[in-house]
């Protein structure tokens, strides 16, 4: 028996006490590991990059900037905007949609049109450039799959964020 605070302990609690603070600090380790894991997002996932956005902390530009001219819009695809995370289509001649360019997998940012989809470079989600629909990929983290319907003013030959 060994003597600590004023207090006989016998070998097997000291084995007990051992144990508890070697669980605890081993307890604290994983959760610091656990927390750099998280703070990286997984290793699958893209990173974007808003470079030339006009805003470095990411965020969707406010309403009224202007995206481009509908003549930079092709006919049967689109164009995405990066800063904004906006992806603007036009279906048939004269009609525009918008969409938000992130995906409803894993929020990896759409990057590429190909023909009449938008496609996701993280898992190879695909997109109708009409509707926003799924076509193709992995299912959906939460909601219908379809990619968020943004707000956009068509001005003469203008087109903006509403």
């Amino acid at each position: 028996m060994r003597q600590e605070s004023g207090m006989e302990v016998d070998g097997a609690e000291q084995e007990q006490r051992g144990s508890t603070r070697r669980g605890v600090l081993a307890g604290v380790g994983l959760i610091g590991v656990a927390g750099a894991v998280a703070a990286c997002g997984g290793s699958d996932e893209a990173g974007g990059d808003d470079a030339g956005s006009g805003d470095p902390g990411g965020a969707p530009a406010a309403g009224g900037t202007v995206l481009a001219k509908t003549s930079e819009i092709p006919v049967g695809g689109g164009k995405i905007f990066e800063g904004q995370k906006v992806v603007v289509t036009q279906p048939t001649q004269g009609e525009f949609k918008a969409f938000s360019t992130e995906c409803t997998h894993r929020k990896c940012p759409v990057d590429e049109i190909r023909g009449s989809e938008i496609i996701c470079p993280c898992h190879g989600s695909k997109f109708k450039i009409t509707d926003g629909s799924k076509v193709a990929g992995p299912p959906p983290q939460s909601g219908n799959g379809t990619l968020a319907t943004r707000n956009i003013k068509v001005e003469g030959d203008s087109i903006s964020l509403a």
